[in-house]
């Protein structure tokens, strides 16, 4: 078998409506926003349903959702409680029987060559989608036993602003986590005058993001779902 598709009815759409305070007040609590946008970046690239693991009863209350839907919905409210835009949601994710192969998602030594190819010839983005959902790394930190860094990318990882780009044209900074696929986009002609202009305006990334985040997130689906 392959893709299970929702049917998006009107006690769908109730679910998720009812769910999205409950979820917000859980990201809150928890301070795990930044691990959820995390969750959900992946989930769009290599979704896998036997490796996700969010065990909450917030989960087992709304499994009229897909898994697909439940974790795109908590990836998006991350991003809104932390202080950064709301990113469009459209429900109807399909579930996998089976896993994705390996090797769909970006790693930290990434040159801007095997970006574009990771995010324009794999995903269908473009350039400034890649610099736009590079700037999701605002939030959070990387963690030696998890993903072989240490660190922050900006000074209050727990806030969603454009404190990413603004770091990262600051050059080395001590405690803070510039990564080769960071640092590439300063190096490509492209990719850094993009980097500067969100850097200058907040606005300017929080609409980039949005429209980013919402193509990669209904990559395979929101054309025929």
């Amino acid at each position: 078998m392959g893709k299970m598709y929702p049917v998006v009815t009107e006690e769908y759409r109730m679910a998720l409506e009812a769910a999205k305070p409950k979820l917000k007040a859980f990201l809150i609590e928890s301070g795990c926003a930044p691990l959820m946008l995390r969750l959900a970046f992946h989930t769009a690239g290599t979704f896998d349903v036997k490796n996700s693991r969010l065990d909450v009863p917030l989960r087992q209350e709304f499994s009229i959702l897909s898994w697909g839907d439940f974790l795109m919905l908590v990836g998006v409210l991350a991003v809104e409680v932390t202080g950064g835009p709301i990113v469009p949601f459209h429900p109807g994710r399909p579930d996998m029987n089976t896993p994705p192969p390996e090797g769909r998602l970006p790693v930290p030594n990434m040159g801007p060559d095997q970006l574009r190819n990771t995010f324009i010839n794999t995903m269908g983005l473009n350039d400034q989608d890649i610099v736009a959902l590079s700037g999701g790394h605002t939030l959070g930190s990387g963690h030696k036993d998890k993903s072989g860094v240490e660190g922050s990318w900006t000074r209050n990882p727990l806030v969603f602003d454009n404190s990413y780009y603004k770091e990262l044209l600051a050059g080395e900074t001590a405690g803070l986590l510039k990564l080769p696929s960071d640092k590439a986009l300063l190096a490509d002609p492209i990719f850094r005058p993009l980097v500067e202009k969100f850097a200058a305006d907040q606005n300017a990334f929080f609409q980039a993001y949005s429209e980013s985040f919402m193509k990669l997130s209904e990559l395979g689906w929101a054309d025929i779902a």
